[in-house]
């Protein structure tokens, strides 16, 4: 089989899926599963339909019609019989999200999290599949949530590869066209778990791995992986092939087009890894597969927005060893920090982290009773893979820069 994974940006409209379609019928869709992710920004519409849940119940339903409308408009024009079985479909959905909204009486943020803005994934797979049957594409939907099996680590669940393995192995038939969820999966209990934000290329690796697939793809509003996101660097050039140890550490680095747990299963059975572009299909895009490192070798440049910067000192001047060392991290474990650079002197630790579970406030405040304490967060963090020391030295003149980490073939620097 081959898995192919479609992103918000190319569904994110009735032109996007019908793009689809003539993505499907240009390279084929024989033994073909299709991976989905929600549509355009429903995943933030969703987030907007929570922070309403738990916080201002008025506009709950004002923010729950929002996101039910938008699917119907898309549906509209996609179909023009208006007794098509598709509304049904996205109606039966929203009354399902709108009993949880009535029932639930849990209290876990990350819980009613995952169980409400899964269904930007269910709902925009049911109008694919729908619309797929009605141009001819027969397929069979499939609830991904029915074979992806994971601990209960909402938000960023981790998977329970054995249980997974078997149920692809068993339920899933290979020999037509598929159409399933990226981003979800269920928890021991079928609760619905999520991979963490962009886990639908994530989704597609772990079908791959589980079905000895040919390869993968990931279809892209870009033309592949390029050296540099467009949006904060002039002149990204595309990167024509890459290794897998060369897209893990990009990856590992916060590179925007693969995500981060992607790449290991893939290369365990050396399955290769397209980067195409959705808009012009018939281009060859970026190989990532085993071989040359990177072509053209040329400086990849990275940035991740928002970071916070965390620096310790001992209150008594004592050393920073393991018995400190070991109380930061477990620390930094415990409140869920995601650690993207660290570096350490005698007396002093320097930790960059993201926080994406706003846990930043107690994290400080444990800190304080044993550290002195001073953090910079709204910091930016530039990767540089590659790098010439022209490069550094520009980045370095434009920026008031708070910390720099340097090694053979990456440069890291903290700007304010």
């Amino acid at each position: 089989m081959r898995v192919f994974k479609f992103g918000g940006a190319s569904v994110k409209d009735a032109e996007g899926i019908r793009n689809l379609v003539r993505v499907l019928r240009t390279v084929g869709h024989n033994d073909t599963l299709v991976v989905v992710s929600a549509m355009g920004k429903t995943t933030n519409a969703l987030e907007a339909v929570i922070n309403a849940y738990g916080e201002e119940r008025s506009e709950l339903q004002n923010r729950l019609h929002e996101v039910v409308n938008f699917h119907l408009k898309v549906a509209n024009t996609l179909f023009t019989n208006k007794e098509h079985p598709v509304f049904n479909a996205i109606r039966h959905l929203a009354e399902e999200l709108n009993q949880f909204l009535k029932r639930n009486k849990s209290p876990n943020y990350n819980y009613i999290y995952d169980q409400i803005v899964g269904y930007g994934e269910l709902l925009s797979t049911t109008i694919i599949s729908h619309y797929f049957n009605k141009e001819g594409l027969k397929n069979n939907w499939v609830d991904v949530r029915t074979l992806i099996k994971t601990d209960d680590y909402y938000r960023r669940a981790n998977v329970d590869w054995e249980q997974t393995q078997e149920r692809i192995s068993e339920l899933l038939k290979t020999d037509q066209l598929n159409i399933t969820q990226g981003f979800l999966g269920s928890d021991p209990n079928n609760f619905t778990t999520t991979l963490g934000r962009e886990g639908s290329d994530y989704t597609a690796a772990i079908f791959a791995y589980c079905l000895n697939a040919e390869s993968v793809t990931i279809w892209k509003d870009v033309s592949g992986v390029l050296n540099a996101d467009p949006r904060y660097f002039d002149q990204a050039e595309l990167l024509q092939q890459i290794s897998y140890e060369e897209a893990i550490e990009l990856a590992f680095y916060g590179a925007s087009v693969i995500h981060p747990k992607t790449l290991q299963p893939l290369q365990r059975k050396e399955i290769p890894l397209y980067v195409k572009s959705f808009l012009h299909p018939e281009e060859k895009g970026t190989t990532v597969s085993k071989g040359q490192s990177i072509v053209p070798k040329i400086p990849c440049y990275i940035v991740k927005k928002n970071q916070v910067l965390i620096s310790l000192s001992s209150l008594d001047f004592s050393y920073m060893v393991e018995e400190n060392l070991s109380d930061i991290f477990r620390l930094l474990h415990h409140y869920k920090m995601k650690v993207d650079l660290i570096q350490n002197s005698a007396i002093s630790f320097s930790v960059c982290v993201e926080n994406i579970y706003d846990n930043l406030e107690p994290l400080l405040q444990h800190l304080k009773a044993k550290f002195q304490v001073v953090c910079h967060p709204n910091v930016n963090l530039y990767t540089i893979r590659h790098y010439h020391p022209d490069v550094v030295a520009d980045l370095e003149q434009n920026n008031h820069v708070l910390l720099k980490q340097q090694t053979h073939q990456t440069v890291q620097i903290l700007t304010k």
